[in-house]
């Protein structure tokens, strides 16, 4: 079992190490023997912290043999976006202007972490400020995908996923600003949540789009994915969006029993686009839920063709405000080639950002400018407003929606980074749920004839996190996937 233990999910690898099958010191090695063979190969972190990780996991097992009372996730190695602050440890977004940036504080996440005495093994890869849907604009390389050599990860939390489904972390932390954590949940095979908006707090998260960010778990499993939530969830005083209201235990969520759920079936979601061999495998999904007594039926989410407009408005708009920090004055690099403090902002920028992150900024600037923010931006505010009315609506009569997560499986590595509107509508599935704030999850739900995972999307209703991983985990049993090989134990590059 301990040769297999970098594989097992979280809540089998607690119980090994509480009836003493293993040490979190033993576990912790095998991970750090694991990235060592395949970060290499998938450069899903970008700094990892193995002495860091060996002393607490040291630390751990002395208060386990002690009998000292223990957190939820003590002794679990977990990775962590590099958008999210780790004091002590670089945080960089991945990005040249923040390179060398060490935080002198936590996140509200990593703090609930620590006191949940999980490790913290390292920082994984992801777009450059979150700004991408295939973790290529990374300043520090690409994330290949774990299946397919020649495949993205997805993004932006591409390296979250890929670390999970390489079994190089037992789980990690990514965002969602507008499907960051589930799309490459998808591509890797693995789980992806993204909370309701409040559910979890942003202190500490680098702003992308403040008004659709959220922190959300990456897990092998669906009861991970309940674990890891319910310690991150919570009212935060740091954070005034995040709400104060009860987290209850997830983990009762998890039952079979999903007769009588009335799910609905967005029309708008199955035109064309959809790759048929991810159309054939959500069909199967909504089979599987018929089988087990739920009731599906067709709902209409009428806004729908509004969202990637909207959204890409709104996200750069936030963008080009909370990007302006970047100046080369408080933190990050500061270009030494300069006259004056224009030049000094303008070097400083100019080098310090990659193509895609100036392209969103440019964007967001025009869309607020003077005589453009009425026909850009307050437009896509109302839309905003459309499209959350269509989920009120939907979720009166339907405790649960079920789409594609993607409209297609994990595409070619630099397939779409030179088109942005290609790249930007690998989204149009996810950033719904994120213009509305409501809670969405991505399952694994088959792979393709080339052994590519397809991942199934579950939305719910605002803080009703507990409906949606029920039904999730109820597929997850029913489905029982056999997985592929990933491409470096077929002995040959995919």
């Amino acid at each position: 079992m301990k040769d297999n233990i970098c594989a097992e999910p979280i809540h089998r690898q607690l119980k090994l190490m509480s009836d003493g099958s293993v040490s979190s010191y033993e576990m912790v090695g095998h991970f750090i023997d694991a990235i060592e063979r395949i970060n290499p190969k998938i450069n899903g972190y970008i700094a990892v912290k193995a002495d860091y990780a060996l002393a607490r996991a040291k630390e751990i097992d002395s208060r386990r043999d002690s009998n000292e009372a223990l957190g939820p996730l003590a002794g679990i190695p977990i990775a962590i976006k590099d958008n999210i602050c780790t004091k002590g440890f670089e945080t960089t977004c991945s990005s040249n202007i923040l390179r060398s940036f060490v935080p002198p504080y936590n996140a509200y996440v990593v703090e609930r972490f620590q006191d949940a005495d999980a490790i913290i093994l390292g920082k994984s890869n992801m777009d450059e400020f979150a700004m991408g849907s295939s973790t290529e604009t990374s300043c520090f390389g690409p994330t290949v995908n774990p299946w397919l050599q020649d495949r993205v990860s997805g993004g932006s939390s591409g390296g979250a996923a890929a670390i999970v489904a390489a079994d190089m972390a037992s789980g990690a932390l990514g965002s969602d600003t507008g499907g960051s954590i589930r799309q490459p949940a998808a591509f890797c095979g693995v789980v992806g949540m993204k909370p309701t908006y409040g559910r979890v707090s942003r202190f500490g998260l680098v702003a992308y789009a403040s008004s659709l960010d959220q922190i959300g778990p990456v897990t092998k499993d669906v009861t991970d994915c309940a674990l890891l939530l319910s310690v991150i969830s919570g009212r935060d005083e740091k954070d005034s969006t995040s709400r104060d209201i009860e987290v209850p235990d997830y983990n009762k969520s998890l039952t079979c029993d999903i007769k009588g759920i009335r799910v609905g079936r967005p029309k708008e979601y199955f035109i064309g686009g959809l790759d048929s061999q991810v159309a054939c495998h959500i069909d199967t999904v909504f089979g599987i839920l018929g089988q087990a007594g739920a009731d599906v039926e067709e709902v209409s989410l009428p806004h729908t063709d509004y969202a990637i407009s909207a959204y890409y408005l709104i996200a750069t708009a936030e963008a080009s405000s909370n990007l302006a920090r970047y100046d080369g004055v408080k933190y990050g690099i500061r270009d030494s080639q300069y006259r004056d403090l224009r030049s000094m902002y303008r070097s400083t920028r100019k080098k310090g950002f990659g193509s895609e992150v100036k392209r969103r900024i440019m964007l967001g600037t025009y869309a607020l400018s003077s005589g453009y923010y009425d026909a850009y931006y307050l437009k896509a505010q109302k839309a905003r407003t459309l499209i959350k009315r269509d989920f009120d609506i939907a979720f009166k009569d339907h405790d649960v929606l079920i789409t594609p997560t993607t409209p297609t499986p994990a595409f070619k590595l630099g397939e779409n980074i030179s088109d942005p509107l290609q790249m930007y509508l690998n989204d149009i599935y996810t950033i719904s749920a994120n213009l509305a704030g409501v809670p969405a999850i991505s399952i694994p739900c088959g792979f393709t004839k080339d052994g590519l995972p397809v991942g199934v999307q579950i939305l719910g209703r605002p803080f009703e996190e507990g409906v949606v991983l029920k039904l999730a985990y109820a597929l997850e049993q029913a489905m029982d996937l056999k997985r592929p090989l990933r491409f470096w134990e077929k002995g040959s590059p995919g």
